[in-house]
């Protein structure tokens, strides 16, 4: 399966392209500022550390050993801007970063502030969290898609010298170890792509097969001191090396090493097509999407390492729930989708997408969330030492920045997860108002859609065609039209009323679903429109019980939104609130008057409160009001001024 990038689809309206907006004219500014320490109360080096490394400034290296990721992920979400909108001066900033790149690259190829200049004599000595792989990874995808924006060679050049040291270093013929954190893997494989070079993708399945086979890999000596701890929680299944990748069977370690690595598994299984592989990342993926999973697409449970932790194993509270660890989730997804075009995998996406990973950034582009837990009290996480990883208000920056720049990225290529092309079909996969147009045979469809998704479901598709073209074109049902069936076992025929077709203004009759998708197969001509219309409601979703904190509990959704519930527009003591399910849930639509864009939701409910002090009693008296409950979509949570309490889960009778 073929996927278009960014640069070949224009984001014209909405949501979406809001969030573009604030990308191009905030975030990507803000950042660059950041990074150079020029943001009041914010300190990163970044920059600098570059500068350094050339020899163009004196002094230490600051920050993070992988802090050049940092970097490499602002020039990739950087160059996605330059796609969507030119602009001189960044393109010349963008220039000068490669160039110091060029500069402080060592004969060899190698470069990586940290060890040229603090840790000189001890590159690759580190194989566990010396990052080196990790940092080459992010500047590999960053050339990628500054060569996307421009046509300039020279970063991708830098990038092709340092990938021809690794594969001396550690190819095959070297047969010595791979980088603890997962990420050159993927690079390599895009890095094939627009080189044109097959020979990355070898060393990519390389890197990926020999996972799990080098023993005591987690007991490298550390380039910093303290760096990981050495407890039961940080051993080989932490970095994703405790087995070879064919024989894991529940998704374990640190949430983003492993996401992106079964991300680099999905890129090998798209390329050769192994049974084996195929398999294993089914068996992984049941193992997330029916145990291992929050319902906003957020992934690990526990602080301590970042990580998975057991089936059912999902607190809302104490959860880390990072956000590079949802955009993990969502690179996976996407892979599976184009390997498999299975819906299932753009369900998760979707989720990961609106919920998880847009969380971790305010509206106005200069505020970040690194855990997004689905319950937050102030006063507790101020307190207590197993929430000390939580945040209460989102902040303007990070000591370790990797999330910040990571959403960045994402905003800037979202547009790529829309569609995807064979020969013969086309797939819809997100509904992101667009422009592009698609390659079938020997065709080129123009093809712009247009919704209000995700406060809407009616969707629009107009074609350009020069020639009359037969092909099949595939529109993803999301989970969320469907609320009441199992998404893998869907009867094909369920969902009639909850979903209609029409071409050229025509009802299509016998609609369908096959791996949740509609279908339409016949010759498509000039001018030719489609118009989904998904009914929006919203609905109740309860977990499964044996995730034992949410037994009894109901979690809000809208579309592919979930929502919470925040203290500014209900009160404290959010866990006094109870919902009544047999109540009407009213939609608010553009209720700006509580500072929210989009839709609101207000349901009938009660607030019980205990009218005795006693801790506990067997006559303790409750008090019972009934209330309106106002639920806001959980990605925009923290965006007013309130630092207060916030709940994804509430009771429901």
């Amino acid at each position: 399966m073929n996927m278009l990038k960014p640069k070949d689809i224009q984001v014209t309206d909405g949501f979406w392209k809001s969030r573009i907006d604030v990308l191009i004219n905030t975030i990507v500014p803000y950042q660059w500022a950041t990074l150079n320490n020029q943001t009041e109360g914010v300190s990163s080096s970044a920059i600098e550390n570059f500068r350094i490394a050339a020899g163009e400034s004196e002094g230490n290296h600051e920050g993070p050993i992988f802090q050049d990721s940092d970097v490499a992920k602002w020039m990739e979400a950087a160059a996605y801007s330059l796609q969507q909108q030119p602009n001189a001066e960044l393109e010349q900033t963008i220039d000068e970063l490669v160039r110091l790149i060029g500069k402080a690259q060592q004969d060899d190829g190698y470069f990586h502030t940290f060890f040229t200049t603090e840790g000189a004599g001890r590159r690759w000595g580190d194989m566990t969290d010396g990052h080196e792989m990790y940092c080459a990874g992010h500047l590999i995808e960053a050339a990628a898609a500054y060569f996307d924006a421009t046509g300039k060679r020279e970063f991708m050049e830098i990038m092709e010298r340092y990938v021809h040291l690794v594969e001396r270093e550690f190819g095959p013929e070297a047969n010595r170890s791979y980088g603890g954190h997962p990420e050159i893997e993927i690079a390599l494989y895009r890095l094939a792509e627009a080189a044109g070079d097959s020979r990355y993708c070898d060393l990519a399945d390389y890197f990926v097969n020999i996972r799990g086979s080098v023993e005591n890999f987690h007991k490298s000596i550390p380039a910093v001191e303290g760096m990981t701890p050495r407890t039961r929680w940080f051993e080989s299944d932490y970095y994703l090396a405790h087995k070879p990748v064919r024989e894991m069977n529940e998704v374990e370690g640190h949430a983003v090493r492993a996401t992106y690595l079964y991300a680099a598994m999905a890129d090998q299984y798209s390329r050769t097509g192994e049974p084996a592989l195929g398999y294993t990342l089914r068996t992984l993926w049941e193992n997330l999407e029916s145990r291992r999973v929050y319902i906003t697409g957020g992934l690990g449970s526990q602080s301590c390492g970042e990580r998975f932790t057991l089936d059912y194993d999902l607190p809302a509270e104490r959860g880390y729930t990072e956000t590079c660890a949802s955009i993990g989730l969502l690179f996976w997804a996407w892979r599976m989708t184009l390997a498999e075009t299975d819906s299932r995998y753009a369900d998760m996406a979707e989720r990961a997408l609106y919920n998880g990973a847009l969380a971790g950034i305010s509206l106005d582009g200069k505020g970040y969330f690194y855990v997004n837990p689905l319950e937050v009290t102030p006063r507790l996480a101020h307190y207590r030492e197993d929430l000390t990883h939580i945040e209460t208000h989102r902040l303007p920056w990070f000591g370790c920045a990797c999330c910040p720049t990571n959403i960045a990225r994402l905003l800037g290529s979202v547009a790529q997860y829309a569609y995807s092309y064979d020969s013969a079909a086309i797939f819809v996969h997100q509904y992101i108002p667009s422009k592009t147009e698609i390659p079938i045979e020997h065709s080129r469809i123009g093809f712009e859609l247009q919704t209000g998704y995700p406060w809407d479901g009616a969707v629009r598709i107009q074609l350009s065609l020069d020639a009359d073209c037969r092909f099949t074109l595939h529109l993803r049902i999301p989970a969320w039209c469907d609320p009441y069936q199992e998404h893998n076992h869907r009867d094909p025929n369920v969902g009639r009323g909850l979903y209609s077709l029409t071409v050229n203004g025509q009802e299509c009759q016998s609609l369908s679903t096959r791996k949740g998708c509609i279908s339409l197969e016949r010759c498509w001509r000039q001018g030719d429109i489609i118009e989904l219309n998904m009914r929006m409601e919203a609905h109740l979703i309860r977990a499964n019980t044996k995730v034992s904190e949410q037994a009894g509990k109901v979690a809000i959704a809208y579309g592919p939104l979930i929502y919470c519930v925040e203290e500014i527009d209900n009160g404290a003591e959010l866990q006094e609130l109870i919902i009544d399910s047999k109540a009407k849930i009213e939609t608010c639509p553009q209720n700006i008057a509580l500072g929210i864009h989009g839709v609101v939701l207000r349901l009938g409910g009660y607030r019980e409160r205990s009218t005795d002090a006693a801790l506990y009693s067997a006559h303790n008296r409750i008090d019972r009001e009934v209330v309106s409950i106002i639920a806001v979509p959980y990605f925009q949570w923290g965006n007013r001024d309130q630092n207060g309490e916030m709940r994804v889960w509430l009771r429901q009778e």
